[in-house]
Parts: C-alpha cells; sequence; structure tokens
C-alpha cells in the first residue's frame, strides 16, 4: 500500500536529513510494516505542498502508550 502524507517542513528537514525516522500518525489508513509513505512537504505559513516529497517505508509500528487511534511508526528513505 501506498499512502501519501503531508509533512510542515521543519519535521521534513530533519526526515531528509536522516535525523528524524518514525512519524506518530493518526491510524485511519491501517498502515502496515513494508507500507510505502511518501512524504510531501507543506509550506507552514501558506499550507501549501512545496513539491519536494520524501519517499520511505515502515519498518516498525506501534500504539504503545498513545492516544487512542494513534500509532508510532519507524520509516526508512527508499
Amino acid at each position: 500500500m501506498v499512502h501519501e502524507l503531508k509533512i510542515d517542513r521543519e519535521y521534513f528537514i530533519a526526515v531528509l536529513e536522516d535525523l528524524k525516522k518514525f512519524e506518530i500518525r493518526f491510524n485511519d489508513r491501517d498502515f502496515k510494516v513494508g507500507d510505502i509513505v511518501i512524504l510531501k512537504e507543506i509550506d507552514k505559513v501558506n499550507r501549501k505542498p512545496t513539491g519536494r516529497q520524501i519517499k520511505t517505508k515502515i519498518t516498525y509500528i506501534t500504539n504503545y502508550e498513545q492516544k487512542n487511534n494513534y500509532v508510532v511508526f519507524g520509516i526508512e528513505k527508499v
């Protein structure tokens, strides 16, 4: 499964630079290990896409200590 998700610039840059290797998201998409996640950078001021994106793969998922229906998933760039 491929998921396209918006991500604020500050977090996009952290993923791009390999500083951030996880996402915390509402699990309305039934995320699974092995799914592809396309992270699309959003400008924080005007909330519009910048055109930059990163293709990642989910490597791990947990809902431990999260709000109801939220998950944390580990990602790696592909």
